[in-house]
């Protein structure tokens, strides 16, 4: 597959913008090109445009060349990104499962791009040919969010395997959770897969939602792409600094899953033992999504006891289904605590 010939004429002929860092390599001393303000506050200098220490530190940890890393303010824009690249508006259309997570479909919207939904079956299981069946000729990108949020279980990775080798486009496998899933990560296909883009965060298991920091992993050829198009200064210094630090205490980080993973363990134990809980589905990732026989006043009173949980009811396959993340060992036996007091 030539991956130039899927990507949106525009783009191709796009002229990107040169901002004075990338007009410059090595090392400077008096930095009058970028028209910043030169007394030192720490962040008076606008931050480096391609993060090349910050992906220099996650090649190392994911196994994967620098070039092949893009980062962007949260997943969403990259998913946001490779939408404006391969989908040209009113034309083209991508293929997503139903349900999963909802910014894909929002995306495509504001970008003008058609969405199709396949459904998963009721258990949230996924076929390749189900999804290769609602492809077309105008579908550019088939998105599949795995382990799947807000079901939390890993997808089929034979069946994923097959929609990479058989779909003639973008395939881009959001893996926001797969910290917390025994399965691999595609990741370890990139070098057979030219078609594929992985989308991973450290929102989760890293504990860093709050710096909004999402990457992807694609060929070079995509990874440019996206850097032709992205804005030239989209990862601020803090965020940086602040995910370098972080990447540098890598004990703290499998800790901190290793605890997660315990207390999702209590949780299905505790939440097995209440009459109200009709079913608990399989979860790879750090929530449960939990169906019980009557959610709406379920979900009312934890609002009320300030217990803020999600309601997912109208999904697709979610009726009367609430999810819960995995809290503190305080916080899971709190709501423990309150739904057994609602139980009585």
């Amino acid at each position: 597959m030539n991956i130039m010939n899927k990507v949106r004429p525009n783009i191709l002929n796009l002229a990107p913008y040169s901002s004075a860092r990338d007009e410059f390599e090595g090392n400077g001393e008096i930095f009058l090109d970028a028209n910043e303000n030169p007394n030192e506050t720490g962040l008076n200098r606008y931050p480096d445009p391609y993060q090349l220490k910050l992906k220099e530190q996650i090649a190392s940890l994911k196994k994967v060349d620098p070039n092949q890393i893009f980062l962007g303010n949260g997943s969403d824009e990259a998913i946001d990104l490779v939408m404006r690249i391969f989908c040209e508006p009113g034309k083209d259309n991508i293929v997503i499962s139903n349900p999963s997570y909802g910014m894909y479909a929002v995306s495509a919207a504001i970008n003008n791009v058609a969405v199709k939904k396949v459904a998963l079956s009721e258990n949230f299981g996924f076929t390749a040919s189900g999804m290769l069946k609602k492809a077309d000729s105008n579908t550019k990108m088939v998105f599949i969010c795995s382990p799947n949020n807000p079901s939390g279980n890993t997808l089929n990775a034979y069946e994923i395997s097959k929609v990479i080798e058989n779909f003639d486009g973008i395939v881009v496998i959001d893996e926001a959770y797969i910290d917390f899933s025994e399965q691999s990560s595609f990741i370890l296909q990139l070098d057979k897969y030219k078609n594929l883009i992985i989308l991973q965060t450290f929102s989760k298991a890293w504990g860093l939602a709050g710096v909004r920091l999402g990457m992807a992993f694609s060929s070079p050829d995509i990874i440019k792409l996206m850097n032709k198009v992205k804005p030239p200064y989209n990862i601020n210094i803090l965020t940086q600094k602040e995910v370098l630090q972080a990447l540098d205490n890598k004990k703290k980080v499998k800790e901190a899953i290793s605890n997660i993973l315990q207390e999702r363990e209590f949780l299905i134990s505790a939440l097995s033992n209440l009459s109200i809980v009709n079913h608990i589905f399989p979860s790879d990732s750090n929530f449960l999504l939990i169906r019980f026989n009557d959610s709406q006043p379920i979900f009312k009173y934890l609002t009320e006891k300030r217990i803020i949980i999600r309601d997912r009811s109208k999904v697709k396959h979610g009726e009367n289904c609430l999810r819960v993340t995995v809290g503190t060992p305080e916080e899971n036996r709190n709501l423990i605590k309150a739904l057994k007091e609602y139980q009585s």
